[in-house]
């Protein structure tokens, strides 16, 4: 057992949230390149290790891979089918080369598998802690609702965007905003609709009746049998019965992956400050 807190990074999450929502935009010293990315990255991992971190952690940044999606896309064609790669979303992309160098060059662990997301990842990632390190606490930071599904009470999602107290989500941070539990989270997001994913959702049904569908911890395997899928309401999720099951495997996070490195239980050395990553990068 290691008491050094394991830190997992949603890489493509940070990036983008560097790029579109740093307080201020950073160039090279010519005013050619836009460094805000990779300056931003580096910024943000580096005071949420600072302000949320009483030990040094254990980091580990994960990447979506550039055929990550194909799988559920099999499965389902509108899966991220939404999503405008025009220039200014390409911004936190092109900044991923010079992120991953900076991070070999100061030996932090990066993942990045070409046929996977980093959901999948990173819940791979977890799950093995929790097979064989049980007591060992891991961090989720990002700002994608969907790991709530692998909360409990060893695993958290931190979100730095949210304002402080807030940022540590709990099983009981879950529960109290939306009423349903960690594990009937994936059900709960195919009767709704997770927008950022291209998943619909039934017509009609939203947070307050999928969570009174799923009230006391019910799935949606129990609910044919439930009584409940009565009404306008009810009888549009049977309707839409097959379906619902299909969103629920697009969010449903892979838990059994290859993976090329695993943790080490030993913390990763301290982050440089984003200048010096800029400037080991030659950048400026």
């Amino acid at each position: 057992m290691t008491d050094v807190p394991l830190l997992l990074v949603d890489g493509h999450n940070l990036l983008w949230r560097g790029a579109f929502g740093f307080p201020a935009a950073i160039h090279s010293r010519d005013k050619t390149r836009d460094l805000t990315a990779e300056f931003a990255f580096f910024a943000l991992l580096r005071v949420a290790i600072r302000e949320e971190f009483t030990a040094p952690p254990e980091v580990i940044v994960v990447f979506d891979g550039q055929h990550g999606a194909a799988e559920r896309q099999a499965t389902d064609s509108d899966y991220k089918a939404n999503r405008v790669l025009d220039d200014a979303a390409l911004k936190p992309i092109r900044a991923i080369p010079h992120v991953q160098e900076a991070l070999t060059a100061y030996e932090l662990a990066w993942i990045e598998i070409d046929t996977a997301e980093a959901d999948d990842v990173i819940a791979t990632l977890a799950t093995h802690v929790h097979r064989d390190d049980p007591k060992r606490r891991v961090w989720i930071m990002s700002g994608d609702r969907d790991f709530y599904q692998l909360i409990d009470d060893r695993v958290r999602v931190l979100n730095t965007a949210m304002k402080r107290g807030r940022r540590h989500i709990e099983p009981d941070t879950v529960f109290d905003r939306y009423q349903v539990q960690p594990t009937q989270w994936a059900d709960y997001r195919a009767l709704t609709g997770d927008p950022a994913d291209n998943i619909p959702g039934v017509r009609g049904v939203g947070t307050g009746t999928a969570a009174t569908l799923l009230a006391s911890g019910l799935t949606l395997d129990q609910l044919p049998d439930s009584g409940r899928l009565t009404g306008t309401k009810g009888k549009a999720v049977a309707e839409a019965w097959n379906q619902v099951l299909g969103w629920r495997d697009l969010i449903r996070m892979r838990t059994d992956l290859a993976l090329p490195l695993l943790p080490t239980g030993r913390s990763s050395r301290a982050l440089p400050t984003p200048a010096e990553v800029i400037d080991k990068l030659g950048l400026w």
